[in-house]
């Protein structure tokens, strides 16, 4: 495989014990077809998509965490925390996904633009990390008390988006300025909209498992492939959860730009199939919760470029009591947190995961 196409590795874990299991996810990279959104509606005429408002759903996360978070930058810089849920229902159920009811938050990043808006870096946080989930509100009104070694992507079912928001804010000392969430189906139906995405793989790919079925070269995926390609889990690396990483990475940058190639000013019909699909299955905080709103923050972005969108993971290590989970790695992970928090440059530091041995 190509450096491109080459996960990170799976050390082995502590003590002799076994990496961590192999779990199905959509990819982290998945969920910043949300920017696409972002960079499409910009330069939209409003009425092409006043008819979509009614498609997004908002979740109030100031009212649901109340005061108890950090202070918003000192610069203009801006930080999104984008989830992706694995619900398995209705179109889902076709993919493979298995039987598992509700939904979980199958995967994270808090995704930074910096002070002058022509850059970004998303960071993925993996979904099997043991974190401390805070003290939270559920939307009934009840309480959920604090926990410690709590997985990730349990939070999102058992206490609803906005805890997960808190716990990310909590564990980085960073304040989410905004939310977002995106599902299975989506993510489906946006490829298919944007007539699909060409990868290429240096391998071929035959994985029972998603169904994903590719020989080496270059392909042009619909929906359905797409998913199937960013939730591979067998033979590409060890096919481990941390390992599946880059290759969802690849597929992200390769969204971005076949949307960015579109001349969706000239396809006001492309322009608003590609925002019916991608607003059915958003979800947004209050404040974006708006064609308007977004279309806002769209063009506050136009200069963000895609090609040169940074992807890291968040530094991990091998739990020492249970190795098919990880935990933060320290000092890494407080670095990078700070370098967000400060606006700065990541240190080469930040960037090393044990737990991959990167």
């Amino acid at each position: 495989m190509s450096k491109t196409m080459e996960p990170p590795r799976a050390a082995e874990a502590p003590d002799g014990g076994h990496p961590p299991r192999r779990r199905r996810r959509w990819g982290s990279i998945v969920l910043l077809t949300l920017l696409v959104l972002v960079l499409v509606s910009g330069g939209v005429a409003y009425w092409l998509f006043n008819s979509l408002d009614n498609n997004i759903k908002g979740v109030d996360i100031d009212r649901a965490i109340g005061d108890d978070r950090p202070e918003k930058l000192p610069t203009s810089g801006q930080n999104l925390l984008i989830l992706g849920s694995d619900s398995r229902a209705g179109a889902n159920a076709a993919l493979n996904t298995g039987k598992v009811a509700g939904a979980r938050s199958d995967t994270a990043l808090v995704m930074h633009i910096p002070e002058g808006r022509t850059e970004a870096v998303a960071i993925s946080i993996p979904r099997d990390t043991l974190v401390t989930r805070p003290e939270c509100t559920k939307s009934d009104g009840t309480t959920v008390a604090s926990a410690n070694r709590v997985m990730f992507n349990s939070i999102y079912g058992q206490v609803g988006p906005a805890c997960v928001v808190k716990t990310v804010e909590k564990m980085s000392g960073i304040r989410m300025d905004h939310y977002m969430e995106i599902d299975f189906a989506g993510f489906k139906g946006l490829v298919d909209a944007v007539g699909g995405v060409t990868v290429t793989v240096d391998q071929d790919i035959h994985d029972k498992s998603s169904g994903l079925d590719l020989t080496a070269g270059t392909h042009r995926l619909d929906g359905t492939q797409s998913l199937q390609f960013v939730r591979t889990r067998h033979g590409i690396g060890d096919g481990s959860d941390l390992g599946r990483i880059s290759l969802q990475q690849q597929f992200m940058l390769d969204l971005l730009s076949e949307i960015k190639k579109q001349d969706l000013l000239g396809s006001p019909t492309k322009a608003f199939t590609i925002a019916d699909k991608l607003t059915a299955a958003l979800t947004t905080d209050s404040e974006l919760a708006s064609l308007t709103k977004l279309a806002e923050f769209g063009r506050s972005l136009n200069g963000v470029d895609p090609s040169s969108m940074e992807t890291i993971m968040l530094p991990v290590m091998y739990d020492k009591t249970d190795p098919n989970r990880v935990v933060a790695a320290e000092p890494q992970a407080t670095e990078l947190w700070k370098a967000l928090h400060d606006d700065t440059a990541i240190p080469e530091s930040a960037r090393k995961s044990p737990a991959t041995g990167g």
